[in-house]
């Protein structure tokens, strides 16, 4: 599964390192006023943000990008001239070397955008993904209800019409645009969307070479290649990395030092809400096997300084297992060794420490452990 509702994902729109000049011109006639606009994007791991006054109705950014990279352009819209009340509006925008106007009347959504083929071509796909976005959005809603409401047959079905969505997309939009557009500058943008969080290397890695070999050697394009290892070192049926990590009590544990029992390694947070209402999932399956050589090795995504969190967190979940972290946040060395993007995510380990499966939940986990530990 991936890019459903239910998960907290760690933002990447790619690498940008400082390389060719990019200018951002931009006009505006607007009944709301409007003193600031903002551009942000990412440079690899930093995000980047600028702000510039409006001055006559014009504004302008400059940046140095290595390649098409994409970026949120924002404006705060007074109601009225002295009025304090605003309303924020965004336009992502993909920006590349050279130069880039923007033009805005009234809305920012609606503002024309030339001079970058790559947001061109970002244009075009955001029409045939019109309908199946407008799908998804439909479902926020009721999922919030169902959550207020701890409706977790509803968030299921909620969840499961998603993945069916997104499903869909991928088969008619997604994968016949990487099949037909491989030398389009927003090809591996779309490549990055396709293969989702838990990127499964059999089926992304074909695709990845069919690029140009100019768009692999883009440092986002290197990075990429990278995941695609990464996925093949722990996919299903390879062996799991071995790591050491401190617990609770700052004591060394290291995974292999769990061999000779199904373990569940468990990428969490205190601070993630899709996780915390996976935790009782987790819980009924450890109290049910843990007497049949199976435990859990909670891995938490934690911030710095955040360890009280952490472990009020683990307290009031019930969460007696073994739990480690570096609390370095999206930063914590055992989620970059694994690719974890998005949380919640788990493997589930043999006895010999091969990965039998991943990101199982609920009664699937369930299912799972009674297939095999009967």
């Amino acid at each position: 599964m991936k890019r459903i509702l239910p998960f907290f994902l760690l933002p990447v729109f790619g690498y940008a390192a400082p390389g060719k000049p990019v200018t951002i011109t931009g006009s505006l006639k607007t009944t709301d006023p409007v003193k600031m606009i903002y551009l942000s994007y990412r440079v690899g791991d930093e995000r980047h943000t600028d702000s510039t006054t409006v001055k006559n109705g014009q504004f302008s950014f400059t940046a140095n990008l290595e390649e098409p990279t994409l970026a949120t352009l924002s404006a705060k819209f007074q109601k009225h001239i002295n009025s304090d009340e605003t309303r924020t509006e965004r336009k992502m925008l993909f920006l590349e070397p050279g130069t880039i106007k923007v033009k805005v009347k009234d809305s920012l959504q609606l503002a024309t955008v030339t001079g970058s083929t790559a947001h061109a071509e970002y244009e075009k796909l955001n029409e045939l993904e019109k309908p199946y976005d407008a799908a998804m959005n439909a479902l926020n809603e009721p999922y919030r209800k169902c959550s207020e409401a701890k409706d977790e047959a509803g968030m299921k079905r909620i969840v499961a019409q998603a993945d069916s969505i997104t499903k869909e997309k991928d088969e008619k939009v997604s994968l016949p645009y990487l099949l037909n557009h491989q030398n389009s500058p927003i090809a591996l943008y779309v490549l990055r969307e396709y293969a989702g969080y838990d990127l499964d290397p059999a089926k992304v890695e074909p695709l990845f070479e069919t690029l140009p070999a100019a768009t692999r050697q883009l440092p986002s394009g290197i990075e990429f290649k990278g995941r695609i290892e990464t996925a093949k070192k722990t996919a299903v049926g390879a062996y799991a990395l071995d790591f050491t990590q401190n617990d609770t009590l700052d004591q060394p544990v290291s995974l292999s030092s769990f061999k000779g029992k199904y373990v569940l390694l468990d990428f969490w947070a205190s601070w993630c809400g899709p996780c915390r209402r996976e935790n009782p999932n987790v819980v009924k399956a450890y109290e049910k096997y843990k007497d049949k050589q199976f435990t859990v090795l909670g891995v938490s995504l934690d911030q710095p300084g955040k360890k009280d969190a952490w472990l009020k967190a683990i307290h009031q979940d019930g969460l007696t297992w073994t739990h480690v972290s570096d609390l370095k946040f999206w930063n914590n060395e055992v989620a970059k060794l694994y690719g974890i993007q998005a949380i919640p995510q788990n493997l589930l380990l043999d006895p010999q420490g091969k990965i039998v499966a991943k990101n199982i939940r609920g009664e699937e986990l369930q299912q799972k452990l009674a297939e095999l530990l009967p």
